[in-house]
């Protein structure tokens, strides 16, 4: 029992310290019971443990070690290839206990050995001699309990949300804090430290609009909140950015990236996916409307399934036809496979958390996902994959079949041939047909797919799931969006694997934090329900449940997200917290590629602001373009006046990503992205230093500026404001004036003729490039 890893259900940690109370036993008490007749061994309590811990990982229903079956009593007695497992009565004569006391069993695991306690073994030796009884139908699951080496249906993910009780104590009234405070300050207080200060309003102002609209704040608005001296300043700030256009592309952004969002099938051809942008734009558009999260879900999942479904709805579906697309595989047969498997990794890693493809050729070998729940979840998208479609659909149903002309997803029918568990996930190797359903490790919530009603077209198995996936009782749904938007607010999550809620993944840092914010998110203020709108098994919920922006807001008024980057206890601190897992200080972020190239164009004065269309192609330069193909025909930049957009707009083409993000680390498109990588290499440097892009803004910037500047101080002083949104402190200034002169003396003499642009044009435009490189230019503190 020592090897279990983080129980968190009651009865199970009962199990725990009973378990761990008979270990403390002296070993004498535990033979001289055993010798003088203990009462019977009670099987739930003390035997299943043992054998869920340490058999059943060889010895399950699936592929047996030795023939071995122990899940089941009957299999027990009858035992292997090398005869019955036990004697009842006889533990001398019983081949299990025999072989763990033999020492051959449980087998060395990673060469450690894995022998049963002193403990164990006479307990084990007492059951059989009383008779090795075993509850009537009780079956053994494997997935039962957390152990060593994997998750069990008990893992902290699995268990239901609960609202932690917030009690505003004493040393806490001085914050005037809100749910976030309290927990992050109640760990806090046990190590007896404090959080960072507060930042000025200038970086917070910064930070604020950089995380709600990946825009930087202009220096009128600086001025307004600087001169804000009423008490909900702040609020109105975080209410005004809340409301703006800009907020749903900044983080639809972020959901693109999480649904692999590109405009381009990949492989050879690369062909585009016609209209798909459509679906970039509904993404923003939910956002900023703040439709609720579950019927974000919904639309996504079975969008063309909705009561009502329109072109919006049905647009949605889109999700699922994202991934790369091969129009010409070398099997079709097992192509459809890998598309199926696509579907469900992107469902399961962007709304649950996990990694369920894992299990499409085996059990999962650290979750608890057998191989049967990969295909019951695959199911649900396998109506789409009744015959092969043709080149000019791109794998998916055409235009009449979806009603509408947008790129999504139906099925082709209401009657669908079975699907088969694939022995080892090999199409040539089909086992037993496997019914539609959900995942079993939420046991509680598993429930049989109802056929479709009568002049239904779809199967509705989507719909089944995606009702599945925002049943409020559901434990993963909320917890991960809300560690998502944790996430994205302070550059790391709660739990900072944040596509990861499995046993390979990180435990949260704040685990009532987390269940709070799940719990608020979906039962706001745990306030009465609201009948007006029903969203899973007719639950009536509170009409704000499942808002993200009230979650956005709730995590930005925190005194914790407004704190500073330093700490004056630094050094202490950090040796302690290195990762900053408590949160006493607020991380220090580099702008993603999005938000940077977004802010030079906005210092230069040519952001365009236009929302929505298809996307634009950004140029390239031909030494990009080597290792493509077809060289001369394989981009076409659009006209420069529609490369200003946002870069949220950017046309994807799979084969031919934009070297300037990339080298910034924009997203891969082929799989679901929850965190950007983050990463420090020379080629970032070299390209702020020397992309035309950059030198472009640069020069736009310093035209401007010499036109409303005469002279040399003005220039710095307006630079500074353009660029870094402030004034030059007195060093600065002095530092910039001899940048400037000491530049137009170089390029009054290195190349004096360049057309209109004079020596001090271009001295200037160097000191925009200068500040456009500047550490306070590309990290939010």
């Amino acid at each position: 029992m020592r090897r279990v890893r983080s129980p968190s259900y009651p009865l199970f940690t009962a199990i725990r310290l009973i378990a761990s109370a008979a270990a403390r036993r002296p070993v004498v008490m535990v033979l001289l019971l055993s010798s003088t007749g203990r009462a019977e061994v009670d099987f739930e309590r003390e035997v299943a443990p043992l054998l869920v811990y340490h058999c059943l990982e060889c010895h399950s229903e699936t592929d047996p070690s030795g023939g071995l079956r122990l899940t089941r009593a009957a299999w027990l007695i009858e035992g292997g290839d090398s005869g019955p497992a036990i004697d009842a009565g006889k533990p001398e004569h019983s081949l299990i206990l025999r072989r763990i006391l033999d020492g051959e069993m449980p087998p060395p695991k990673n060469d450690t050995p894995q022998q049963l306690t002193v403990e164990d073994k006479s307990l084990l030796r007492q059951w059989i001699l009383s008779g090795g009884s075993w509850p009537e139908d009780r079956v053994l699951d494997p997935y039962e309990y957390t152990t060593d080496s994997r998750a069990g249906r008990d893992w902290w993910s699995l268990q239901p949300v609960q609202r932690p009780h917030v009690s505003v104590t004493d040393n806490l009234l001085h914050l005037n804090t809100n749910p976030v405070d309290y927990f992050i300050q109640k760990q806090l207080d046990e190590q007896n430290w404090v959080p960072a200060p507060q930042a000025d309003r200038w970086t917070l102002l910064r930070r604020l609009s950089y995380d709600l609209t990946g825009l930087a704040p202009t220096v009128e608005q600086y001025s307004a909140f600087e001169q804000d001296s009423r008490e909900a300043a702040w609020e109105r700030q975080v209410n005004k950015l809340l409301a703006s256009g800009h907020y749903g592309e900044r983080w639809g952004r972020y959901w693109l990236d999480l649904a692999r969002y590109a405009d381009t099938c990949g492989y050879e051809r690369d062909q585009e996916k016609p209209g798909v942008w459509k679906y970039r734009d509904w993404v923003i558009r939910s956002l900023n409307e703040d439709i609720p999260y579950d019927r974000f879900v919904l639309e996504q999942l079975a969008g063309d399934e909705l009561p009502g479904r329109d072109e919006n709805t049905v647009t949605a579906t889109g999700f699922l036809r994202l991934g790369t697309w091969n129009d010409e595989p070398n099997n079709p047969q097992h192509y459809k496979y890998e598309r199926l498997e696509d579907m469900v990794h992107a469902t399961c890693t962007a709304f649950l958390g996990l990694t369920v493809k894992c299990a499409r050729c085996h059990d999962h070998k650290f979750d608890p996902i057998p191989q049967t729940d990969y295909y019951r979840v695959a199911n649900a998208f396998w109506a789409g994959f009744i015959e092969p479609r043709s080149r000019e659909h791109l794998g998916g149903p055409s235009s009449d079949e979806l009603g509408f002309k947008v790129f999504g997803w139906t099925d082709r029918g209401r009657e669908v041939p079975p699907l088969q568990l694939l022995k080892n996930g090999d199409p040539r190797h089909p086992g037993p047909v496997i019914e539609p359903g959900s995942l079993t490790a939420v046991s509680w919530l598993v429930r049989p797919v109802a056929l479709p009603p009568a002049g239904v077209s779809t199967t509705q198995r989507r719909l089944h799931l995606a009702r599945w996936i925002i049943d409020h009782r559901n434990p993963l749904t909320a917890r991960v969006v809300v560690n998502r938007l944790w996430l994205h607010h302070f550059g790391k999550g709660l739990v900072r694997t944040p596509n990861d809620f499995g046993f390979n993944g990180d435990q949260p840092t704040h685990p009532q934090l987390l269940d709070w914010l799940a719990h608020e998110l979906i039962h706001p203020n745990n306030g009465t329900q609201n009948p007006e709108r029903d969203t899973s098994e007719n639950e009536p919920v509170n009409r704000q449940a499942w808002t993200l922006k009230r979650i956005h807001k709730l995590i930005v008024m925190s005194r914790i997200y407004r704190q500073a980057s330093s700490h004056p206890q630094h050094e202490l601190y950090s040796t302690s917290d290195p990762d900053n897992r408590l949160w006493w200080r607020a991380e220090r972020r580099r702008l993603d590629a999005d938000a940077l190239r977004d802010s030079l164009l906005s210092v230069s004065g040519r952001l365009d602001l236009r929302q929505g269309g298809p996307g634009f192609r950004p140029t390239v330069s031909m030494e990009a373009l080597e290792g493509l193909s077809r060289k001369t025909n394989a981009w076409n930049a659009s006209p420069p006046t529609d490369q200003r957009r946002r870069s949220v707009y950017t046309y994807l083409q799979r084969s031919l990503l934009p070297p300037f993000l990339s080298v910034f680390d924009h997203k891969d498109t082929t799989l679901p992205c929850g965190q950007r990588d983050i990463t420090t290499v020379a080629p970032q440097a070299l390209s702020l230093l020397n992309n035309e892009f950059v030198h472009s803004q640069s020069h736009t910037l310093a035209e401007r500026i010499a036109v409303e500047k005469t002279s040399a101080k003005g220039r710095a002083q307006a630079t500074w404001q353009a660029v870094l949104r402030r004034a030059p402190n007195l060093r600065e200034l002095r530092a910039a004036l001899v940048h400037l002169k000491t530049q137009q003396v170089h390029f009054s003499v290195s190349s004096p003729d360049r057309g209109e642009e004079t020596a001090d044009v271009r001295a200037l435009a160097s000191l925009c490039h200068v500040l456009m490189n500047s550490n306070e230019f590309l990290y939010l503190d």
